[in-house]
């Protein structure tokens, strides 16, 4: 695909995210959505399947019921094939009820990413996940308790590919850019629970944000030490669902899968299958990985294992 097509899909996405909430919403919908437009993940997925069925209160089109001032601030795009990433941060004031939960008036700074498919000049798929997690934790709230008792907890995912498979497919084509060593390094690095070998790595290496950040933040603050989840889910492993790349960065998105056999900060083992979504943003030069930035459905772990007060009180 040529770089004009490539600046085009990002256009395309972009403008989609602009006119969100605006009185020209509707007519930019029909000129950028497909007719047979699948919106495969909601940002706000959890929050949402618990109040289905209930009374609870929409927070009405793109949040702007729930946040008026929605403001959506892009940090970073990537475009490659008919794929293109956004990741953004949603900011604005909770004025209106969200999902059950009544407006607080507290000001949110929440980080979503957007993984979207475009085909001839119109979106036909998006993915969007947001730190829900994040999101209660700025509004002072728990889930909000459904009235038949029940915890919705996201189902096992099953697609994606086997990293082992995938990096045995992309080392059997000749690595003839950058762009191809970086995609080869990042698939590596998913296929080992430890992520990327030292040696792949530069020394200035830095890890801007682990996938699972606010359970290392409640470890942290309450002297449980550091997080070990190869422990809590020894037979852990992801398989890939997307992979893009850019310039110096490659974007994938994986799902975590494993049983919990060991104690995670508190939560005995209850031998259950996990499985959730990640998106993990890996910046190179050189040929060697300089910067991670990871981002996993920690809401979805909780719901699995029956245990969201763990971080949200």
């Amino acid at each position: 695909m040529s770089n004009a097509e490539l600046e085009r899909n990002k256009a395309i996405a972009l403008r989609f995210k602009k006119y969100q909430g605006t009185p020209q919403m509707p007519q930019v919908e029909k000129e950028v959505l497909a007719p047979h437009y699948n919106r495969m993940r909601g940002g706000n997925l959890h929050l949402a399947n618990n109040a289905r069925d209930e009374d609870m209160g929409h927070p009405g089109l793109y949040l702007r019921k729930a946040i008026p001032d929605r403001v959506d601030v892009i940090e970073k795009v990537i475009a490659d094939g008919d794929r293109v990433g956004l990741l953004f941060r949603v900011t604005g004031t909770h004025t209106g009820t969200f999902f059950g939960i009544p407006p607080t008036g507290k000001r949110l700074d929440v980080y979503e990413v957007a993984l979207i498919r475009i085909e001839n000049g119109q979106m036909v798929e998006g993915w969007f996940m947001m730190d829900e997690i994040a999101l209660l934790m700025q509004m002072g709230a728990k889930l909000p308790p459904r009235s038949d008792g029940r915890l919705v907890a996201p189902p096992l995912p099953e697609g994606g590919e086997d990293p082992d498979a995938l990096l045995a497919r992309l080392a059997a084509r000749p690595a003839a850019t950058e762009r191809d060593r970086n995609r080869l390094l990042a698939v590596k690095a998913c296929a080992r629970p430890a992520g990327a070998p030292e040696s792949d790595c530069a020394p200035e290496y830095r890890e801007l944000r682990h996938g699972f950040h606010h359970l290392r933040e409640h470890g942290r603050k309450n002297s449980l030490g550091e997080l070990v989840l190869d422990e809590a889910i020894a037979d852990q492993c992801c398989r890939v669902e997307v992979l893009m790349a850019e310039g110096d960065e490659v974007w994938m998105r994986f799902t975590v899968n494993g049983t919990h056999r060991g104690s995670l900060y508190g939560i005995a083992p209850t031998g259950r299958r996990v499985g959730i979504s990640a998106v993990r943003i890996l910046k190179f030069g050189g040929g060697k990985l300089r910067e991670s930035w990871t981002f996993a459905d920690e809401l979805g772990l909780l719901l699995q294992l029956g245990r969201p007060e763990l971080l949200l009180g």
